[in-house]
């Protein structure tokens, strides 16, 4: 299923590439593209979001009120969600769209030659075998041909080079050269204000409800000591995901980060414009 995405992300992205020749414009471009026919799924979710916010205090009374009864807990809950018109699962979908995306791009920007320049695998073998020494693995075979070879087979050159950065280098492997920070850092500023400003505009303070929460828990039974710590979980999910894909941009070339750091600018911006017409709506 992700290749047949790469697939077609890289047939899209190639055409780019080939009207700006820089793959760094082509990201930036592809990127924009691609958030801009995902704008009606990310408003239906930030509706989602902001009424899954609303409904929790009831929710919680709900908990509380029937904690004793759970067969009664969750008929009023499913009856809480049925008088919302929403779904326990809403945004689920949502979300799965979003990572096969997310690992879709993985696999072109890792793979460039097969899902953005269609190159055979019989090439890509036979480069391999030129560049890598008896026993040797790269980590990315085609980002290495690309390097070593590019210059030789016009077929496998692409035109990496972006404000200076070489969007093929893998941070991992150019530890003394700060450049290759620039992009993965610049990603995770940008992750935590997009977190700071989506809580804002759905009116979720997550760190002050989850201590108002653990404290009532604390102050009614001191033997739900597993849900005190399963909230402090939800409270650091928060932070979870820009640390697993700051690291994951790490080790892999700096297309991917770029990528990531576009799409948060996006989704800053988006969210912030359409936090607007929901409001009013």
């Amino acid at each position: 299923m992700f290749e047949f995405f790469a697939n077609i992300f890289g047939y899209a992205l190639n055409f780019i590439y080939n009207i700006f020749n820089n793959y760094g414009i082509a990201i930036i471009i592809f990127t924009i593209i691609l958030k801009a026919l995902m704008i009606p799924m990310n408003i239906k979710q930030q509706k989602t979001m902001k009424k899954s916010a609303k409904i929790q205090v009831k929710s919680r009374e709900i908990q509380e009120k029937y904690s004793n009864d759970p067969t009664r807990m969750n008929q009023e809950l499913m009856d809480l969600y049925k008088s919302e018109n929403m779904s326990p699962f809403s945004g689920c979908l949502s979300s799965i769209i979003q990572m096969v995306v997310i690992i879709s791009i993985f696999f072109l920007v890792s793979r460039p030659l097969t899902f953005m320049r269609n190159i055979d695998a019989d090439t890509i073998n036979k480069y391999t075998e030129e560049i890598t020494q008896e026993g040797e693995r790269k980590n990315y075979i085609e980002i290495a041909i690309i390097k070593e070879k590019g210059a030789e087979d016009p077929r496998v050159n692409l035109n990496m080079d972006f404000l200076g950065l070489d969007l093929s280098d893998i941070p991992v492997e150019n530890l003394s050269n700060w450049t290759v920070y620039i992009i993965p850092v610049l990603y995770v500023i940008t992750s935590f204000i997009s977190m700071k400003i989506t809580n804002k505009l759905n009116g979720v303070d997550k760190k002050e409800e989850v201590k108002e929460e653990n404290n009532k828990l604390i102050k009614k039974d001191e033997d739900q000591k597993e849900q005190i710590a399963m909230n402090e979980m939800n409270k650091s999910m928060m932070y979870m995901m820009p640390i697993m894909s700051v690291s994951i941009s790490m080790v892999a070339p700096l297309g991917l980060a770029l990528y990531w750091f576009v799409s948060n600018i996006l989704m800053i911006i988006e969210r912030v414009i359409t936090s607007k017409f929901i409001k009013e709506e």
